[in-house]
Parts: C-alpha cells; sequence; structure tokens
C-alpha cells in the first residue's frame, strides 16, 4: 500500500524505522529485529540507507522480506550521495522490480573523511534531483522527502530552508518526515510557517527515544536538535542507570507522542532503528489510543 493513502485515514497510527547491517555477518540478526518490529503491524516500516552507499545493498533486502512475509508497507530509503545516474537509475529499477511502492529521497549524509569533496562533480547534488529522477522512472512511486522542524544544519536560515522543501515537494513529494526533535512547539512552529509558504502534503513528525545518555551528543550533532531543560533534567538524573534512562527515554518520548496525537497529528514515525523492545513498550503506552 501507498503511504500517501495511508495518510489520508483520520485513525492515530505509529510507523518504525530500521536500518540494514553494515556487513554480510550482521543480516540475520537485524533480519530478525525487523521482522520483530513488523510482527507489531505498524503502519509502515521505513529502511534506512547507509552513509555513501556504505550498507545500500541490503536496504531493499530487509524492505522486501518486511513486505512479503508480514504484509507490512515498506518504505526504502535511496540517497543520491556520490551516487551515479547509473547507479541510481538501476536502485530505482531494482526497487520497481521487488515490488515496492514507497521510497524516501534523501540527499544522504557526507561520509565521514569526504567533508570537503568537490559535489558538483557529483551527478546528484540535491534531494530534488532525485525526486524528480523517481518520478521520471516511474510516476506511479510514492516519494517521501524529510524535512527540519528546527532548521537543516547547512542551510542559512529557516526561510531559505522552507524556500527548498517547497521546490521538493512541487517536484513530486507526496509526504515528508521531520528530522527528530524534542519539543513540540517546534514542530507546532514549523507546520504554521510551512502552510504558510504553501507546503500542504502530509507531515509525519519523526520522535526519536534516547534510551541511554550517549545518544544525546550524537542526537545533537546529526540534527542540531535542541534539548529543552525538562529533557536534559531527565538524563543528569537517570544517565547513569542505563535501566532507568531506558524507561525514561521512552516514557519521553510516549509523552511527546501523545502530545502530538493531541492536538491533530494523527500519524508518527518512531526512529525505534532495530529496538524491538523499545518499539513494543512506545506501542503499548498507546495501544488504546491505538486501538492495538
Amino acid at each position: 500500500m501507498k503511504i500517501r493513502e495511508l495518510l489520508k485515514k483520520d485513525s492515530l497510527s505509529l510507523s518504525f524505522e530500521v536500518f540494514p547491517p553494515k556487513t554480510e555477518m550482521g543480516f540475520e540478526s537485524v533480519k530478525m529485529a525487523t521482522e520483530e518490529i513488523a510482527r507489531l503491524r505498524p503502519a509502515f516500516m521505513s529502511v534506512t540507507y547507509g552513509a555513501g552507499g556504505g550498507t545500500s545493498r541490503y536496504t531493499l533486502d530487509i524492505a522486501k522480506n518486511i513486505k512479503e512475509r508480514y504484509g507490512v508497507p515498506t518504505l526504502a530509503h535511496l540517497t543520491c550521495v556520490s551516487s551515479t545516474r547509473e547507479t541510481v537509475r538501476e536502485k530505482i529499477h531494482a526497487i520497481r522490480e521487488a515490488g515496492i511502492e514507497n521510497v524516501m529521497a534523501l540527499r544522504g549524509d557526507i561520509p565521514a573523511g569526504r567533508e570537503n569533496e568537490d559535489r558538483s562533480r557529483w551527478d546528484y547534488r540535491y534531494a530534488v534531483e532525485l525526486v524528480r529522477e523517481l518520478k521520471e522512472m516511474n510516476p506511479d512511486f510514492c516519494i517521501g522527502g524529510a524535512c527540519y522542524p528546527e532548521i537543516h544544519p547547512e542551510s542559512m536560515n529557516q526561510k531559505e530552508d522552507i524556500r527548498y522543501l517547497k521546490e521538493k515537494v512541487d517536484a513530486g513529494c507526496d509526504f515528508l518526515t521531520t528530522q527528530m526533535f524534542f519539543d513540540n512547539n517546534l514542530l507546532y512552529n514549523f507546520l504554521y510557517k510551512i502552510r504558510e509558504a504553501g507546503v500542504t502534503v502530509p507531515i509525519i513528525p519523526g520522535i526519536m527515544p534516547i534510551t541511554n545518555a550517549n545518544q544525546v551528543e550524537r542526537a545533537m550533532k546529526l540534527s542540531g536538535s535542541f534539548m529543552p531543560q525538562r529533557f536534559k533534567s531527565l538524563v543528569d538524573k537517570f544517565g547513569g542507570d542505563p535501566a532507568a534512562m531506558k524507561q525514561a527515554g521512552i516514557a519521553y518520548a510516549t509523552d511527546q507522542i501523545i502530545d502530538l496525537f493531541a492536538n491533530g497529528i494523527t500519524n508518527v514515525h518512531v526512529y525505534s532503528m532495530n529496538k524491538p523492545d523499545v518499539a513494543e513498550k512506545i506501542l503499548n503506552n498507546l495501544s488504546d489510543m491505538l486501538g492495538k
């Protein structure tokens, strides 16, 4: 099923994100973890794509297995970093042949050690170019894109960020999923601004459960996310106790999702990664709201 059709429903739902293994040796354990999450029957599952194509060979394998074995709609990530036009077209063809209907078009993270590489020599420099390629090769794809409730780390300001976002939507994005955020007011303010700018496609908020203190620094580095004092206090209090921090992080993410549901959001994407226990606990916390 196409995600754009799922998003038309009024019922509340959760989706989860998983990632492929880095090596063939880790494939079976990752496959098992993603299957455990699929058994929870989320609205859909998103399968990421390795930085610089590092683990992209397994993205389609994981997505196809989830879809065929459990009937869960899947969203396969595709990035344009360092990819040639020929390589991208081959991957698009493979996605289509696998029966995957949903694609997340991303520029992708710049691989470590290659930050100063000349991007002008790449066949694709921005996600909007990948969106256009997807639409040209298969107009029937349901295409997702990323957005930043605060600001893209490389944008000069939010106004510029939103202008580029509208360009991406106009090129063919059917929906947008946000980067992680820890203060819901940032999302509500962002939604007001993009609607004013004419971006009308569905927005799926992305929530990252922080289950250990070491994730905080990484989350801030990846997204530049603002950490509210309430969240900082949580980490200060429970960060030294792994079990307590995990419970507190799940509770914080659950609280964010409940607030989103209460304020008119119907679909939330959880960056559960390959942690079935985290996905299950959040789902259980919301079971009556979701009708599970």
